[in-house]
C-alpha cells in the first residue's frame, strides 16, 4: 500500500492557517505523512513538534528561492545559498527530499544546450550539499495550464538530466498530474524513468482538484505506478474541491485496496 502525503499548503486549510495545525489536522484524518512547499513564512519550531507529537513524517519541501537559471546574467548563488538553508530546515524537520525546478527557458538558446546546463548546476547542487543525507528531486511540470514557459515540461528531458547528475542524492519528481496533462504515456514515462523515479505526486485532472474529482482512471494508473517498482510516498497535491478530510477519502480507500 502506498503512503499518502498531503500538502499542508493546499489541504487541512479548516485547521487555520498554522502549518503546524495543519500536520495535526492531517493526522487526525489518518495520514503519518505530510508535504509542504517552501519553509518561508512558516514556524519550523512548531512545525517540528506537531510533526513529533503526531509521528507524522515530512516527506518533501521545495527549494527556495523559486529559481531563473536560463535568464541573464545567470546569477546562480542564490540557488546555492539557498540549499544551505533548504537543507538545515530539512534536517531539523526530518525531510529526505528537496523538490528543485528547472525555472523558464531562454528563448535565444537551443534547449539541449539549456538541459545539459541543468546538469551542471544541479551536480554542483549535489556536491554543495554532500553528506546532509538529503535527496534533491527534479520536477517537470506542465506548459499548457499551469507554468507557461517552464523550461522541463517532458519526464524524459527530467530523466534525461538525472542521468547526466548521475547521483544516488539526485532523482526525478513524478507528478502524473502534470504528465497527464502533458499527454504523456504514464507506464511508457515509469518505464523510461526507472529508479530515478525518487518521489511521486497526483492530482486529478482537468481541474487539479482531488483523485475522483477529474477524468483520470486512479484504478490504472496505481497500477502504473504499483507495476513500474515505485514504493515511495504519494504527494497528494491538489486543491481540494470539497472539504479536506472528505477530499481524501476516496483516494485512501483505493489505496487501501
Amino acid at each position: 500500500m502506498f503512503q499518502l502525503s498531503p500538502n499542508i499548503d493546499l489541504l487541512f486549510g479548516e485547521a487555520g492557517e498554522s502549518a503546524a495545525d495543519r500536520v495535526r489536522a492531517a493526522a487526525a484524518a489518518g495520514f503519518d505523512a505530510v508535504e509542504m512547499w517552501g519553509p518561508t513564512g512558516k514556524d519550523i519550531p512548531a512545525l517540528k513538534d506537531a510533526l513529533e507529537e503526531t509521528g507524522v513524517q515530512l516527506t518533501s519541501q521545495l527549494a527556495e528561492p523559486r529559481m531563473q537559471f536560463m535568464i541573464p546574467p545567470k546569477d546562480h548563488a542564490p540557488f546555492y545559498t539557498g540549499l544551505d538553508a533548504g537543507v538545515e530546515v530539512a534536517q531539523q524537520l526530518g525531510c529526505p527530499r528537496i523538490v528543485v525546478g528547472s525555472g523558464t527557458g531562454f528563448g535565444g538558446r537551443k534547449r539541449q544546450d539549456q538541459l545539459d546546463e541543468l546538469i551542471e548546476i544541479f551536480t554542483r547542487g549535489v556536491a554543495h550539499i554532500e553528506g546532509s543525507g538529503i535527496t534533491l528531486v527534479l520536477e517537470p511540470v506542465n506548459i499548457r495550464v499551469d507554468h507557461p514557459g517552464a523550461l522541463l515540461d517532458r519526464t524524459s528531458e527530467a530523466v534525461y538530466v538525472a542521468k547526466g547528475v548521475n547521483s544516488p542524492n539526485f532523482g526525478v519528481l513524478y507528478d502524473l498530474y502534470h504528465s497527464s496533462v502533458e499527454g504523456e504515456n504514464v507506464a511508457a514515462e515509469l518505464a523510461n524513468a526507472g529508479d530515478l523515479i525518487k518521489y511521486v505526486q497526483i492530482a486529478d485532472a482537468p481541474g487539479r482538484g482531488e483523485p475522483g474529482s477529474g477524468s483520470i482512471d486512479w484504478h490504472a494508473r496505481l497500477a502504473d505506478l504499483q507495476n513500474s517498482g515505485y514504493a515511495g510516498p504519494i504527494g497528494l497535491e491538489y486543491y481540494p474541491t470539497i472539504d479536506s478530510a472528505k477530499s481524501v477519502q476516496w483516494i485512501q480507500e483505493l489505496v487501501a485496496r
